[in-house]
């Protein structure tokens, strides 16, 4: 492998090291639980809803399907730009911009300014969600399919390694914040946030640096409209297995998305926990999660990507169930332990088993529709937590109603032939 090329992975590893630490400081572990201390404890009267108040737990679920929502719709739309465009390394540095800056902003929010807060994650949480479409395609583009399982496996190592020594920072300022100056816990979360939105742009200059640029395509007709948004989704139906693929896809990501987006609020709420007992469980899973992920490429090796996949899945459903009853402190780390070394394989699997069926000359396009499957996951798995949540008034309920989705993922993965995808992208 040329020096070149070897600086293009270095580069592309880089930037999930970077923005790794707004999915484990702002998504998963920090402002779920900050989010908790703005929310009035009785709960909010929204505006358009002026006689029902909801709690936490409901208005960050409902804010995370928000912005999944519009990712999902404007998805084909900026993978197709991308491609058409040759923008893909341009797209990427404007949606880091984006998640850097509204992530940076959440150090101005205070007590009671919980709709600021949701709107500036909102708006991070796209910029997170749409580099990624053009992340994540650069992945067949760089390296031949034999290679793609390893790179994608590395890049998740990079960012729960990147991901964990953020955390660890932010956790470090939070616990101590009076040697570090800071007059309350709160202050030092908020400055928290704004490390974040910083160590996510200084980390990706590399990648903007050694990311080679890639050619527009040519294609006859219009710049891209409502028309061929829809062939878009047209031609997608010619790769029977990745269709089914993504579906699956869809439904197993939604619990794994959401058990990330609520678990720190479910520990808060249920269990009781502190703030500095969730956030220590975070940066564990963050570097237990690096070998998981290295160890089920190895098994990916030994006895085939969707197997282990699958086995992940069968762990995730457990996972649930034992949630469902847990009661304090040693079973959050615990479950924490055993999440911990099955996130990260299940996650590099699926994209480099994805990347492995797509064309290489519409890498962005299709990695559009990962994106919507995995955004629409990101959407339907938080909805169903936040409306049990809201009916029931226990997260208990929503979390063991999570593991039908990894029910019905394993089951429709078991219809994809991979082989046959594969072959057909060679054709």
């Amino acid at each position: 492998m040329t020096t070149s090329a070897n600086k293009a992975n270095f580069g592309w590893c880089l930037y999930d090291w970077a923005n790794s630490a707004f999915a484990t400081v702002v998504l998963a572990a920090v402002l779920p639980v900050y989010f908790v201390s703005l929310v009035p404890e009785q709960g909010a009267a929204l505006p358009i809803f002026p006689g029902h108040r909801f709690s936490a737990s409901s208005i960050w679920g409902y804010s995370v399907s928000l912005s999944m929502l519009i990712i999902a719709v404007a998805a084909p739309a900026i993978g197709a730009l991308a491609d058409r465009k040759g923008w893909h390394k341009g797209m990427l540095c404007g949606f880091c911009l984006l998640g850097c800056s509204a992530t940076a902003l959440l150090s101005f929010t205070a007590s009671g300014d919980y709709l600021w807060a949701a709107a500036l994650f909102i708006l991070g949480n796209i910029g997170f969600a749409s580099g990624n479409i053009l992340y994540n395609a650069y992945l067949p583009i760089l390296v031949p399919q034999d290679e793609v399982d390893r790179l994608s496996a590395r890049g998740f190592a990079y960012g729960y390694i990147g991901g964990g020594v953020l955390l660890a920072l932010v956790f470090l300022l939070v616990l101590r914040h009076q040697f570090f100056g800071f007059s309350g816990a709160g202050n030092a979360t908020r400055f928290g946030f704004f490390l974040t939105g910083i160590w996510w742009l200084l980390f990706s200059l590399p990648t903007f640096r050694y990311l080679p640029a890639t050619d527009k395509r040519r294609l006859s007709g219009d710049p891209f409209s409502l028309k061929n948004y829809f062939a878009l989704f047209k031609e997608l139906l010619r790769y029977r297995d990745l269709c089914l693929f993504l579906l699956a896809f869809l439904c197993y990501n939604d619990g794994i998305q959401t058990v990330i987006s609520v678990s720190a609020i479910f520990a808060r709420e249920e269990l009781q926990l502190g703030q500095e007992t969730i956030i220590g469980c975070f940066l564990m899973i963050q570097f237990m999660a690096m070998p998981g992920a290295l160890l089920f490429g190895r098994l990916a090796q030994w006895f085939g990507t969707s197997r282990a996949i699958l086995l992940s899945l069968l762990i995730f459903t457990l996972v649930c169930v034992f949630a469902y009853r847990m009661t304090g402190s040693l079973e959050f780390w615990l479950l924490g332990a055993v999440i911990a070394i099955i996130l990260g394989g299940s996650q590099a699997l699926s994209r480099s088993l994805y990347a492995s069926m797509v064309p290489k000359h519409k890498s962005a396009e299709f990695f559009g529709f990962f994106t919507i499957s995995s955004r629409f996951a990101s959407l339907f798995g938080p909805l169903l937590f936040a409306l049990i949540a809201d009916l029931t008034g226990s997260s208990r309920n929503s979390i063991l109603a999570l593991g039908s989705f990894f029910i019905v993922g394993g089951l429709l993965l078991l219809l994809v032939n991979v082989e046959r995808g594969r072959n057909l992208v060679k054709e």
